[in-house]
């Protein structure tokens, strides 16, 4: 990772950024919960807070600094970048695998992937979770745009190793009110943050890469896309199927996370 563009001389932008996003998304959580008794297990109720952040850098960049879009990372490159896109879209399903794999060595769950998707052939599932995770990526632009887009490239400029750990953790604690919710369910709730936490950072560190090596925030929102669509999907058999509890899973996938974001982190300028 390195830092490829400067901050605006205005950097104190960041705090209305994050009041918008934090503002607008946990605002929403409360008035649907508590007011309109929404459930957000439901997608479409998720939809508000996943746009806040993009609402945030938008009113930011165009009306609070002015800076503009230059280095919004708006272009999904294609051309250029299209290994990356590649990457985004594989790398969930080889997190999964490997998880799979150590659940499995343990002797905690069986492996009885003909029943995964019943009267179906098993590979079904994963092809049906890739295609889902192509085709939601504009959702996912929500979020990437205002933490990959914005607030990577604002919290530390120079520093891309901190900005990356800094970003995802204000990324992790964003999403905090979710355990309040019917969105996710934990057994030790501390213990379901603390893994959370892990994994949004490690998982913005890949992410910061992403956007650095394409010049783009499109291969991150496919990645993110990816987390949501293919990893927690294919991941979720072992909860499901009561062989762990969902703080357990968490830890494997931190477990991966930390050994892919390393190389990354430590080959960033600082």
């Amino acid at each position: 990772m390195t830092q490829t563009v400067e901050a605006p001389p205005r950097a104190t932008t960041i705090w209305p950024f994050l009041a918008l996003a934090f503002g607008i998304a946990w605002g929403w959580m409360a008035l649907s919960c508590l007011v309109f008794d929404l459930s957000f297990a439901n997608p479409l109720v998720q939809i508000p807070c996943g746009f806040a952040p993009a609402i945030a850098a938008v009113v930011v960049r165009r009306w609070i600094s002015r800076e503009g879009f230059a280095d919004a990372g708006s272009r999904p490159r294609l051309r250029a970048a299209w290994p990356y896109y590649v990457l985004a879209w594989l790398v969930p399903f080889g997190i999964a695998a490997v998880v799979l794999v150590i659940a499995a060595a343990s002797g905690k769950w069986d492996p009885a992937l003909d029943e995964v998707v019943p009267g179906l052939p098993v590979w079904v599932l994963p092809l049906a979770l890739g295609l889902l995770a192509l085709v939601t990526t504009p959702l996912f632009w929500g979020e990437e745009f205002g933490w990959t887009g914005y607030l990577l490239v604002r919290i530390a400029p120079g520093r891309p190793r901190v900005a990356a750990l800094a970003a995802g953790l204000v990324a992790a604690i964003w999403h905090y009110p979710l355990v309040l919710t019917d969105y996710d369910q934990y057994g030790n709730v501390l213990l379901g943050l603390v893994g959370w936490t892990a994994w949004i950072m490690c998982q913005e560190v890949l992410l910061a890469w992403l956007r650095e090596r394409s010049g783009s925030v499109w291969p991150a929102c496919l990645a993110h896309a990816g987390n949501n669509m293919i990893l927690a999907p294919l991941i979720g058999v072992l909860i499901t199927t009561g062989a762990f509890s969902n703080e357990v899973v968490n830890f494997l996938v931190v477990a991966v996370l930390i050994v892919l974001a390393l190389r990354p982190l430590l080959t960033a300028h600082r």
